[in-house]
């Protein structure tokens, strides 16, 4: 008997924040996630995906930076139905650019540190939100 490993999508996300160190969050299922996109074969790479998908999906412009610590992990939206999360920490190009909303999402918001633990989103994101936030704070 051979091993088949599980092969599951991608999704990049972006933890990015505005002149005012608040973090930009997406709404599409009455939860907050991060924003970003699935990673397609097409696509040039990680980085690209999430500088694209932000675009795409905020109109805010941003320079993907580093893998976020702990931030990939497994995410099961729904029973059955697996996505691997790949989190970057990204600058802000255009921080004093007010986000839109596509149409993907129903909202959008920009929340302080201290919101988010508060808010209706997966464990995952918090802890590589709250990871980005040491980070940029050191």
């Amino acid at each position: 008997m051979s091993y088949t490993p599980p092969t599951w999508p991608v999704s990049v996300k972006a933890v990015a924040l505005d002149i005012h160190q608040r973090v930009l969050l997406c709404n599409e299922r009455d939860e907050w996630e991060l924003p970003g996109g699935r990673l397609e074969p097409s696509d040039d790479s990680p980085e690209t995906t999430v500088e694209r998908e932000l675009l795409e999906e905020t109109g805010w412009e941003v320079k993907a930076g580093p893998l976020i610590d702990g931030g990939v992990w497994i995410y099961e939206p729904i029973p059955g139905r697996r996505v691997l999360i790949v989190t970057y920490g990204c600058t802000v190009l255009t921080p004093h650019e007010k986000p839109v909303v596509s149409h993907e999402h129903k909202q959008v918001g920009l929340f302080a540190a201290d919101d988010v633990p508060a808010l209706n989103m997966p464990d995952g994101y918090k802890r590589a939100i709250g990871t980005w936030y040491g980070q940029r704070h050191c």
